[in-house]
């Protein structure tokens, strides 16, 4: 499987540069392959505390310089200039990734793809035109993103433990077009690209695949496969031992307050209505709003506004969004 080289370019100020957001965003392109060039816009002495992340990333920051009226759009056309750039004279990029939703982006991806280059667009619902989202070839909500399992990482840098490398396995298995499997060895590419210290004898295992096999039998979350001479993960569920989660009619006002909680604590302080569902549902799989007495998704929001959990609004493309209150 050839891997993808990436530039990836970082609206700071669509992202809301939290280093747990950024993060996120790093790890669900390194899933996907190599990031080569990385560049910040936007970066002033307010962001300080994302300088080990972006060092250890061996990113670029744009500065951000006060000047006139015009600032935000001196820094989107130097974001446009630089992706031309690396298009025209960096032949190893095949793909990237622009984390904004201006639609201003809109003839620069059409430029990279009709140069052959394949486009991922990750962005603030509430920022995010329809027209950049409909131009990528691929899209990304960054609420979803950062609702991704993390690689256990922590600032401190703390090995991993055996759980958390469980959980980043399954979450790079379910990033995987082909119905959830991998090959082990591209998966370990994987694992060394989001964790360059990772090594299975640090975990007591001669070998990658014992380590699968392993972890295979402790947490029943993935199975190895042998294929003649490869080694094949498999994204599995280990059987219900305990009835899910059930949301009611009693307990949803609280459980939404929760989940708009957790995406405020994120920085986010408006999410499309989508977003807010999936969040529910991978954590209720049963949930629907008929179970709770609202014939639509969007009758529910509506008396969670009654209730002040929450504010519906409607952007200047007449499309939902909901506030966080």
């Amino acid at each position: 499987m050839a891997t993808a080289h990436y530039a990836l370019f970082v609206d700071l100020e669509n992202c809301g540069a939290k280093i747990g957001t950024l993060n996120d965003v790093i790890e669900k392109v390194k899933i996907r392959g190599d990031i080569l060039i990385g560049k910040v816009y936007g970066y002033t002495d307010k962001y300080s505390d994302l300088k080990e992340l972006l060092l250890s990333n061996t990113f670029n920051v744009v500065p951000s310089i006060r000047y006139g009226r015009n600032q935000k759009n001196n820094l989107d056309i130097q974001l446009v200039l630089d992706a031309l750039d690396v298009a025209f004279t960096n032949s190893l990029i095949d793909s990237f990734c622009i984390v904004s939703g201006d639609s201003d982006y809109v003839p620069l991806v059409g430029k990279l793809k009709s140069m052959g280059k394949f486009v991922l667009g990750i962005s603030r619902s509430e920022a995010a035109s329809s027209v950049f989202i409909n131009a990528c070839n691929e899209f990304q909500f960054l609420e979803s993103v950062s609702q991704g399992k993390s690689s256990g990482r922590s600032q401190k840098d703390e090995p991993l433990t055996l759980d958390q490398l469980d959980e980043l396995i399954c979450t790079i298995l379910e990033e995987q077009a082909d119905e959830n499997e991998i090959l082990a060895s591209e998966l370990k590419n994987i694992l060394l690209r989001l964790r360059p210290d990772f090594n299975e004898k640090s975990f007591g295992f001669s070998t990658f695949g014992k380590l699968l096999s392993g972890l295979s039998q402790r947490f029943g979350s993935f199975t190895v496969v042998a294929d003649h001479f490869n080694l094949i993960v498999q994204l599995g569920h280990e059987e219900q031992k305990t009835s899910p989660p059930q949301l009611t009619r009693d307990n949803y006002a609280e459980i939404f307050r929760s989940h708009l909680r957790a995406f405020r604590d994120n920085g986010f302080e408006r999410i499309n209505p989508s977003i807010l569902k999936a969040a529910i549902q991978n954590d209720y799989p049963d949930f629907t709003e008929r179970a709770v007495g609202f014939k639509r998704f969007s009758d529910l929001l509506r008396a969670l506004e009654k209730s002040g959990v929450l504010k519906v609004e409607m952007d200047e493309q007449k499309t939902m969004l909901v506030k966080i209150l």
